[in-house]
């Protein structure tokens, strides 16, 4: 790896608050509050919440971050935006091996111990982790990415053209969204869409949403490369 490039993941992680400590503090707390909240729920049977998402929605906040904080210091260390693009991305993806990793060690942990002693589960979630471990470390690592990507082009596009561009942005993605809903809807696509999503699941799911990390990404440069720090 190019040695500018790694000078880029050192500079991200000058900030460990942003990069490390702010996902997995989030990740702790929420696991806390859900452990918690099962013990209080007086049922015997399994306890599932999604209090382990709220760790990759503060990765959002991180592709924002790695945007708007770190990019004018790599300008004035005369880095290119194309060492600063990749080495955000290898920084990024640097935290979200260690928060998949994480996941999945506390999941292990639940199955050993019956849900921590109170049936309850945080990160083994039956159908992320229907492949195993592997899949859901896959699984989450992709959610986490996903996150980041479309944090970091959010500032990257409101650093280009400011707020107005990233609210016709939010606005054209929300009209996709009731247009997609309204054309499975007028097919009557609705079961084959529910059959889909349930037989291809969160693993490939996961894998589905690769070529679209992928482009947003591409995207993300495009727009770097000619944002003013």
């Amino acid at each position: 790896m190019n040695s500018r490039v790694l000078n880029v993941v050192r500079l991200q992680f000058v900030n460990k608050v942003t990069y490390l400590w702010m996902p997995l503090i989030v990740l702790g707390g929420s696991f806390l509050i859900s452990f918690l909240i099962f013990a209080m729920i007086p049922i015997d049977e399994p306890k599932y919440g999604g209090g382990s998402q709220a760790p990759l929605w503060a990765f959002l906040a991180v592709g924002i971050q790695a945007m708007t904080l770190s990019f004018p210091f790599s300008q004035a260390m005369s880095l290119t935006r194309r060492e600063f693009y990749l080495g955000t991305l290898v920084a990024a993806a640097i935290t979200g091996v260690i928060l998949s990793t994480v996941f999945v060690l506390i999941g292990l942990l639940e199955q050993a111990t019956e849900g921590l002693g109170v049936n309850g589960y945080f990160s083994y979630l039956p159908a992320v982790w229907e492949a195993g471990w592997w899949g859901a470390w896959i699984t989450y690592f992709v959610i986490t990415m996903f996150f980041f990507v479309i944090g970091f082009w959010s500032a990257t596009i409101y650093k280009r053209w400011g707020t107005i561009m990233v609210t016709v942005v939010l606005v054209g993605l929300g009209l996709l969204l009731v247009g997609a809903v309204f054309l499975i809807t007028h097919l009557e696509a609705w079961p084959a869409t529910w059959t889909w999503l349930v037989e291809t699941g969160p693993l490939g799911l996961a894998l589905w949403a690769v070529p679209a990390i992928a482009l947003m990404a591409a995207g993300s440069y495009l727009t770097l490369r000619r944002t003013i720090a």
